[in-house]
């Protein structure tokens, strides 16, 4: 498949190995995930931060196999979940860092087309959350309210 603002195709990556239940190596029980799960968004650390520390510092490769149930599922079991979800705020978050260098650098147009290109994969997934509810019907993306929705 093509890239969605390049015409080159993209390169194949690393995959996890196609494992069905959760190692015997694991440290953490069942509950020991869960519980670490709603600490860490107490905390205020979205659900991809999440899974990265508990790979990377706790030894648990997958949150999903050691449960059985995804970090944005445990998220909504404890009422958790974000308002907007972690790709679009992280797609929102670089958006606002990319208008700040615009407002420096007036005669940068590379930086304004990618600035077109970001908001264009916003709107994409704007429409796609709207489509399955995950975001309301009235929801709306404008730079201005993206500064106040992400902290």
């Amino acid at each position: 498949m093509a890239r969605i603002h390049a015409r080159r195709k993209g390169k194949s990556s690393s995959r996890r190995p196609l494992i069905a239940e959760n190692p015997a190596w694991v440290p953490l029980s069942t509950e020991e995930v869960e519980k670490l799960v709603v600490k860490l968004a107490k905390d205020g650390l979205p659900a991809t931060k999440i899974g990265l520390i508990l790979r990377d510092q706790h030894g648990v490769p997958s949150v999903r196999l050691s449960t059985g149930k995804s970090v944005m599922e445990i998220l909504t079991e404890n009422d958790l979940n974000p308002d907007i979800p972690d790709d679009l705020a992280a797609l929102m978050r670089k958006a606002l860092n990319v208008d700040v260098h615009m407002l420096e650098n007036r005669k940068d147009y590379a930086t304004k087309r990618s600035l077109q290109l970001i908001e264009s994969r916003i709107r994409r997934l704007v429409k796609y959350y709207k489509r399955n509810g995950i975001l309301p019907d009235d929801w709306t993306y404008s730079l201005k309210t993206a500064e106040l929705q992400i902290e």
